[in-house]
């Protein structure tokens, strides 16, 4: 195959990007929002291939580009991310956003998909990104190439409506996700073959109308399974939702109707937290989800405390439950042909079950590379594999952060471009190794044994552990001896992406601005009614006062 001298693109499913540092090329392998904040680090010249991009946070996934819903298809593609049709992002716009293309002040704070697609067609058309993308071509096979001892090339292989491909790059980015394999564990429900209703996994539902008159039992409390129990108690007749463990159940709304995320990822909060026990901080937090409504009355608390487990998030679940509407009860011992018998002892007639059972991932296409060991995979801060003679494949997006992912991915992007590019070194392998087994040793002894917490990461360390790589962490000292308006934001105010963006290499210009007027994007799409508002000083001099108390605590963490 003759390559074009500048440019190729090839993809999995998704995405694939190449870009030239001079000669080089490289590919993006990708199946999310992730490929994008992959893309924009590359270019110089760079393409794009690929026939859909979807994105996960929570229960999310973006539409592929050509405006047909490919993530909303009846039937979705194995290997490929689906949503169903009302799905709301679980994560407010300041903190999801690319850090230097702020979301539109008048779009929503929790977005609709189709709202985060218009976002990255707009991305994409800012920074010409679309004329670089080929759809419909799939990543077959990504291998070492013959000399990868000393060059560190991958011979990767693609398909494009029956017609193969094979290309050679310098480098590669994995970005297809984590919430694709739909992890269905029907072994561990005896009787389900006898079952002669309908059984899906989440991954499989669109919409409620399916399940009309039904009796529905849902299986899982995640994001995924508390939304469709919610939404199908609205045409079913009754809905059942099984958990094993139970949940703290988490809204997006927070005090004085801001974004919850906007309230808690701070800088300032997160220092605080780390000042605490683990008992302390999880006491609080319980005794303010308690104020909402008692998990105890609603069959809803768990043995462990509420950091132990990632949250769920779920605005109108209580509400469902106080109707009736929704039904909590334990784990499900067996099912019979028409019905499921729970631990508890107890009985229910169900037409149909809904599997919110979780995903896996894998990456068949590498060839045993790397490799995924219940859902665990060995990659040095999540990015990088420890056994590679050349640092020249790194993997984009999987992690499951307490926060919003869009942002991690770029900045795991720009790191991984970096180092590609020989700008930054990574340390000796026996560190890298000490790195990934601190950090499983650290994440069992916070979290419940599950599938669902083997990649967690908390948003601002997590962000702050990568800046470092880069140089781009805020500098909260010199900020306050050069611009304390600035600092005071950054300490005080939500965590934005652009705090990533105000020093250092990717320096954006517009980045002061932009975290100085976030508040006013988060206030801005509420106000469609004129009210007249009294303003206060003592907001700011509460704020003042709280940072010039802990001023010295500060500089401890820093």
């Amino acid at each position: 195959m003759r390559l074009n001298p500048s440019f190729v693109g090839i993809a999995l499913s998704s995405l694939l990007a190449v870009d030239l540092w001079a000669s080089k090329r490289l590919g993006v392998c990708a199946g999310e929002a992730s490929a994008w904040g992959s893309v924009r680090p590359l270019l110089k010249v760079v393409e794009v291939s690929g026939h859909g991009i979807p994105w996960l946070l929570g229960t999310f996934y973006g539409l592929c580009q050509s405006g047909s819903s490919a993530a909303r298809e009846e039937q979705p593609e194995e290997g490929r991310a689906s949503i169903y049709r009302s799905v709301i992002i679980n994560t407010s716009k300041e903190m999801m956003c690319f850090s230097d293309f702020p979301i539109p002040d008048d779009f929503p704070n929790y977005m609709h998909h189709s709202k985060i697609m218009e976002y990255f067609r707009m991305y994409a058309r800012r920074f010409d990104l679309l004329r670089h993308i080929r759809f419909r071509t799939s990543v077959r096979r990504v291998a070492k190439s013959p000399d990868f001892a000393s060059t560190g090339r991958w011979e990767v292989e693609t398909e494009s409506e029956g017609r193969q491909e094979s290309a050679v790059f310098d480098a590669v980015l994995v970005c297809t996700g984590h919430h694709t394999d739909a992890h269905l564990p029907l072994h561990a429900f005896p009787g389900i073959e006898k079952f002669k209703g309908r059984y899906l996994h989440s991954r499989d539902y669109k919409e409620p109308r399916e399940f009309l008159d039904k009796r529905v039992v849902v299986i899982g409390i995640g994001n995924s399974g508390s939304d469709l129990a919610v939404e199908i108690s609205q045409t079913a007749k009754q809905v059942f939702l099984s958990t094993r463990r139970g949940a703290w159940i988490l809204n997006r709304v927070g005090q004085q109707g801001y974004p919850m995320d906007i309230i808690f990822t701070t800088r300032m909060k997160s220092l605080l937290q780390h000042a605490m026990t683990s008992s302390m901080a999880s006491s609080y937090a319980e005794k303010q989800l308690n104020m909402r409504f008692d998990h105890v009355n609603y069959g809803l608390k768990p043995n462990h405390r509420v950091l132990d487990q990632h949250p769920t998030v779920n605005d109108d679940l209580p509400n469902r439950i106080i109707s009736g509407r929704v039904q909590v009860k334990p784990n499900i011992k067996q099912f019979t042909e028409t019905s499921a018998i729970f631990e508890d002892g107890t009985k229910e007639d169900v037409d149909a079950v809904v599997f919110a059972t979780g995903y896996s991932f894998s990456f068949p296409f590498l060839e045993g590379y790397v490799k995924v060991v219940e859902n665990q995979v060995s990659l040095y801060k999540y990015v990088f594999p420890v056994d590679m003679e050349k640092p020249t494949l790194a993997f984009i997006g999987y992690i499951q952060p307490l926060g919003a992912i869009m942002p991690i991915s770029e900045m795991q992007c720009r790191w991984a471009t970096r180092v590609f590019k020989g700008l930054n070194k990574l340390p000796p392998r026996p560190d890298m190794e000490a790195d990934i087994k601190h950090k499983r040793e650290e994440m069992a002894k916070r979290y419940v044994a599950s599938r669902r917490h083997t990649i967690q990461v908390d948003y601002i360390p997590y962000m702050d552990e990568l800046a470092c790589q880069l140089g781009v962490k805020p500098n909260l000292p010199l900020l306050f001896l050069t611009d304390p308006k600035l600092a005071l934001e950054v300490l005080l105010g939500p965590c934005t992406p652009y705090q990533y963006r105000l020093h250092g290499p990717g320096a954006w210009q517009g980045a002061r601005e932009a975290i100085l007027t976030q508040q006013q994007r988060i206030v801005q799409p509420l106000q469609t009614r004129h009210v007249e508002k009294h303003t206060s000083t003592m907001p700011l001099f509460f704020k003042l006062a709280g940072a010039l108390a802990v001023f010295a605590v500060i500089f401890t963490y820093l």
